[in-house]
């Protein structure tokens, strides 16, 4: 087999770049890490099958690059890099290559992914397990991996989170009838990620003081409505309509018929 020799080999404008040429001709583009780890010099001589190895090995190289510069900012799973790399048109063949170099070089490591996310999350007091559990899942990550995160997050932390979230949900509904706002509390923490023995717990130690001036106001307010929308009804049905829609919502049954009763009076 035939061996050509390299004639010229010109730095790019990209720093770490190369052009080599063969035979005075433009050959192809090659990495600093690449002519490194070949030793590729000018005057060496080269079969096709190098060159092929040569060509293969710098697709490498540039994709490695790019995850690099993909996994600067931030932590990255290895799925995330891998979706990264397969949306600019790189092989799954050479995303693996390049993913091996990466756990070699401590790049990327999912255990220590989730790890972190989860000590991150458990600061923030914003979510609970479930919710780490669900984005991890997304990320790729493996489940044992996500299981040793989760161990970053004792129940103690949790219920100390999910209280401080309950608070501040409790604040946020503060004008809607008790009822509701435990509901709405409950369903809060639920939606956030904490599971069903923390959220009883949250709920046991959260005093929520209800406004009763403030819920008197509002169970009138709601009243009204509700009577003025029923009013094509017969008289017993717009009566048992209204006390379903504030009961919904709600306002205690004898609280309702108190205020039925004083707009019926109202009407006489």
């Amino acid at each position: 087999m035939g061996k050509k020799k390299i004639s010229k080999i010109e730095a790019q404008k990209r720093q770490g770049r190369y052009n080599v040429y063969i035979d005075d001709q433009y050959a192809f583009p090659i990495s600093e890490a690449v002519m490194i780890k070949f030793r590729v010099f000018k005057g060496m001589e080269l079969t096709n099958d190098q060159i092929a190895e040569l060509t293969a090995a710098d697709e490498v190289s540039k994709a490695y690059s790019r995850a690099l510069d993909y996994i600067a900012p931030q932590l990255r799973s290895e799925k995330e890099v891998s979706d990264k790399l397969l949306s600019i048109d790189i092989s799954p063949e050479v995303i693996e290559q390049v993913l091996k170099q990466l756990r070699a070089n401590n790049y990327v490591d999912d255990r220590n992914y989730a790890i972190s996310y989860v000590h991150t999350q458990s600061l923030l007091a914003a979510k609970g397990p479930r919710s780490m559990l669900t984005h991890l899942r997304q990320k790729g990550i493996g489940e044992a991996d996500i299981e040793a995160g989760l161990l970053e997050y004792p129940e103690e932390q949790q219920i100390e989170n999910a209280l401080k979230l309950g608070k501040k949900l409790a604040k946020r509904y503060d004008r809607q009838p008790l009822v509701m706002i435990k509901q709405k509390v409950r369903q809060g923490l639920m939606t956030n990620g904490f599971g069903g023995d923390v959220i009883n717990r949250v709920m046991a130690e959260l005093t929520i003081e209800p406004d009763e001036e403030k819920e008197t106001e509002l169970l009138k307010k709601q009243a009204a409505k509700s009577w003025r929308h029923y009013r094509a009804e017969s008289p017993r049905s717009r009566v048992m309509k209204t006390k379903q829609a504030l009961f919904r919502k709600g306002f205690s049954m004898d609280a309702i018929n108190v205020e039925i009763e004083s707009l019926m009076s109202e009407e006489e």
